[in-house]
């Protein structure tokens, strides 16, 4: 039997802190050899205003692929920019477990990597928090930098005054926290210690010469060669961590746009945010020093988010149960 899990059934069994502790594990198995990951492989539609895209990977016992849809344009409107399924499959005999809501798994596990990456790289008193965007991600980002650190303030920066406004006011009141809104991307980046980006920008909406010594930024919103966030000069400026090096040379424009430049080469990105993690590299070297997680989002953290989810719900009699066959017929 496949267990089916709705977008409610994810929000609920997939907290920040569990979130996050889920893609720790991920990036250890990958830091240690466990996982297989290929490129994601997209489908744009003639116009390229939007497209298909299939992320499978393997994590230890489990197969997963993600498949869903992304609509840049839906930014502001009642639909999600992501949307489709994450599917779990057993590696014993290829048993199809579970399929789960891609749309709330994609905004909780793109958080919880910057929650990680902001865990082992910013200062332990970094708290003065910038947001750029003011969308799904703007929304779990914030989640995530309050439970990883404590937060003295807060400022959001949208291309609509109007969304940042409306996001002040609904997460200010959901977190018990004073949002600011900033009149511009500049006046939010000045002075911050911790800065996300989650926009659907082409362009840079961060600048280098913004960013204040010992800073650290996640920037999380544009996971495609053909767009940034950030122009040359942050990458430059900052020590550059990266989800996966692969991923980073093939998949991310914030860093290919900066070294068709010539303001950085490869030998920039400083490590992959595992090998941080498990000790095989060195993350901040100093307090004044800048640094910056770039996260294009791999399967294995749709894997892990999905299997915690399939576990947490079984133990909370959670769910749909659905037979998908599979059966060979007698």
């Amino acid at each position: 039997m496949t267990l089916l899990l709705s977008a409610a059934d994810v929000r609920r069994l997939l907290p920040m802190d569990d979130a996050i502790h889920a893609m720790e594990g991920a990036f250890r198995a990958l830091s240690d050899g466990e996982a297989r990951l290929p490129l994601r492989t997209i489908v744009w539609t003639p116009d390229r205003a939007g497209g298909l895209g299939v992320m499978p990977g393997y994590l230890p016992a489990r197969l997963g692929a993600k498949v869903v849809s992304v609509f840049p344009g839906n930014h502001g409107t009642e639909l999600d920019s992501h949307q489709g399924v994450v599917l779990l499959f057993e590696a014993e005999r290829g048993r199809l477990v579970a399929i789960a809501d891609a749309t709330a798994i994609t905004a909780i596990r793109t958080a919880a990597v910057s929650g990680l990456a902001t865990r082992l790289l910013a200062r332990n008193d970094a708290g003065d928090l910038a947001i750029f965007g003011s969308g799904t991600q703007a929304r779990s980002h914030l989640e995530a930098m309050l439970a990883v650190r404590r937060i003295r303030r807060v400022r959001i920066w949208s291309r609509s005054a109007e969304n940042a406004r409306a996001f002040a006011a609904r997460e200010g009141a959901r977190h018990r926290v004073t949002i600011e809104v900033a009149s511009s991307a500049e006046e939010a980046a000045r002075g911050a210690d911790l800065l996300c980006t989650a926009t659907s920008s082409k362009e840079p909406v961060l600048r280098g010469e913004w960013l204040s010594p010992g800073a650290h930024v996640n920037a999380a919103g544009s996971s495609v060669a053909s767009a940034r966030e950030l122009d040359s000069a942050a990458v430059a400026r900052a020590s550059f961590f990266v989800d996966r090096r692969e991923s980073t040379l093939n998949e991310s424009g914030d860093f290919l746009f900066a070294r068709a430049e010539g303001a950085v080469t490869e030998q920039h990105i400083r490590a992959e945010l595992g090998d941080v993690l498990t000790g095989k590299a060195a993350g901040r070297r100093s307090p004044d020093e800048i640094t910056l997680f770039k996260s294009l989002g791999l399967a294995i953290e749709d894997g892990a988010a999905a299997e915690h989810v399939r576990r947490r719900a079984i133990e909370a009699g959670i769910g749909v149960e659905f037979d998908f066959g599979g059966r060979r017929e007698p």
